[in-house]
Formats: structure tokens, sequence, C-alpha cells
């Protein structure tokens, strides 16, 4: 043995010794979801649910229905196989039969595929409303085609509906692929009304618990985070619990601004100015802008006989 190959051997032992002393491995254990396995899913998705933009070419309207069942049986499978994978990686009963984990699998990804006409009534409404709100967008076509928060709301209207069903792992890897590619996370837990539409996107972070209404506008760079962490007595974590804010309908969100806490609520048709600090609940019909301080400049929405509509600062 030269010493080239001595010493990767030694450097294999080495590794394999970290196994027992580390962890952080699963040898032995049920196999795990793979990214790959999942964005494939994905990437069928989108071919369903956006027929004729994502394919080189589409079958004619005559084979239409003989097309979608084709990919809808291939995804039923593809769903299968990963939410079993999931689902028995994540059980904690050793007892537990296999059976029940493929049985729950196919339940869940039957009941999946026929939720996927609700999710594209909501995606037409995201994507009509990024339309409308961007003067630069010259048609439904680019929108679809060139706006990264359609593939991010996308997959998180896909992983919402899963992670509604309580499938482990898989809710999570999709958005976390989706904010690999557009710089949008949305946790899937995060509930989401109709008429969303994140302008740019880049760093864009929404929470677990964030609730946002319908006709909300955000820009990049907009946090809806959690205001602080409560911890046990050990130390740790407490999990759960409503931590990020409510938004409410009609909303528009600007670019870098942080709105932080499960408490705090964004009343309607409130806009929130760049760059502001907010953790503490905002009334509806309020203009919020960070001058020196930060202030809350609330506003009428119609303005007096003589023309002058009335203002109060409050700092906070």
């Amino acid at each position: 043995m030269n010493d080239f190959t001595k010493r990767l051997s030694q450097t294999a032992d080495k590794i394999v010794r970290t196994y027992d002393q580390f962890g952080v491995n699963r040898i032995e254990e049920k196999n795990l979801p793979t990214f790959k396995n999942t964005i494939e899913l994905l990437d069928d998705l989108m071919h369903i649910i956006f027929p004729g933009y994502f394919e080189t070419r589409f079958p004619m309207k005559t084979n239409l229905i003989f097309h979608v069942q084709s990919n809808i049986d291939s995804v039923y499978i593809k769903c299968c196989d990963l939410f079993m994978r999931a689902l028995q990686a994540h059980c904690r009963n050793e007892d537990c039969p296999k059976k029940y984990c493929r049985e729950t699998a196919s339940d869940c990804a039957l009941t999946f595929i026929e939720h996927i006409p609700e999710i594209r009534g909501a995606l037409k409404t995201d994507i009509q409303a990024g339309y409308e709100g961007d003067p630069a967008a010259t048609g439904i076509e680019e929108v679809i085609l060139c706006y990264p928060f359609v593939y991010a709301i996308t997959t998180h209207r896909i992983a919402h509906e899963l992670y509604l069903m309580e499938i482990p792992l898989i809710p999570r890897m999709m958005s976390e692929w989706a904010h690999r590619r557009t710089g949008i996370d949305i946790h899937p837990g995060a509930k989401i009304g109709q008429s969303f539409f994140v302008d740019h996107g880049t760093g864009v972070v929404i929470g677990e618990t964030a609730v946002i209404g319908n006709r909300v506008k955000i820009y990049q760079g907009v946090t809806l985070g959690a205001l602080s962490f409560p911890r046990k007595s050990d130390g740790t974590l407490v999990k759960g619990g409503k931590r990020h804010p409510t938004i409410s309908d009609d909303v528009t969100i600007y670019s870098g601004a942080t709105i932080l806490g499960g408490e705090t609520v964004i009343g309607v048709k409130t806009v929130i100015g760049a760059n502001t600090w907010i953790t503490q609940s905002v009334p509806s019909n309020t203009l919020v802008t960070f001058q020196e301080k930060q202030v809350f400049r609330s506003r009428k929405q119609t303005a007096p006989k003589n023309g002058a509509g009335d203002s109060i600062d409050f700092e906070i």
C-alpha cells in the first residue's frame, strides 16, 4: 500500500469513528425522502398547474384528458413514496406497522391531488394581482414565466396543503427549495389569502404562524417574524403558539419593513412604509412611515370640506 492509499484509508477509518462519536447519521435507519425526488414532484405539479407554460410541446385538446390523467397518476405514485418515507422517518413508535404509513400516504396523496383545482383557483388570483400590481408587466405570460413570486407562492400553496395534512418534512423541503431558487422564504404553515403579490421578492421572510388576508402586496426585504421566543425552565424553546403577525386585507408593505409578534395585527387598507420596524398593532387606514423616529401617521379616507387632510402622529 503506497502512502497515498494509506492516508486515504486512515482518513476513512477516522470518519467512520465519528459516526459513533458525534452521531448525525441515519445508518441502518428508515430511508428519508430526498430533495431530488421532492423537486421532481414539484416540477411535475408545475406542469399540471400551468399547462403549456413549461413543456417544450403540449398535447392537443383532444388528448388533454389522457395527458392530465397520465400526469396525475405519476404524481400520485411519487407522492405515495415520498409521503411514506416521511411518515416512517418521523414515526417514533417502533411497533407501528409499515402498513399504517403506507395507507396514510396513499390517502393523503389522493386527497392532495383532489385539491389541485382549488390551488389553481387561488393561483389565478395571485397571478392577476401580479399583473395588475406591476406597471412593468406586459402580460400574464411574463408574470408566470419571469416573476419569482409565482414559483414561490405556487410552491407555498402546494406545501401548505401538505402541512395541513401533517405530512412531515416534505412541506419544509419544498419551501426551502423555493427559498433557494427565488430568495423568498415562506414557511408552509403561513396562511395566505387570495390575490397575494410579492414584487421583486428577494429577502422576503414569512413565518409559520403568520396570517395574511386578501389582496396583500409585499415588496422585497419584508420580514413577518417573531418578536421573542419563550423558553422552558431548562432553557429550550417553547414550540408552537402564535408567534408571527396578522396582516389584514388590502395591506401594502414596502421594502425592508419588519413586522414582529404574534399579537401584532396590521389593520385593513394600511400602508407600511419602507424600512419601518413594527412591534405593535396598527389601526386600519393608516400610513406608517420612517422619519427621524418611527411614526404612525393616521389618515382619513375622505378629506374634510376645507380640503386639508387631518393627521395624527403616534411616536413609538
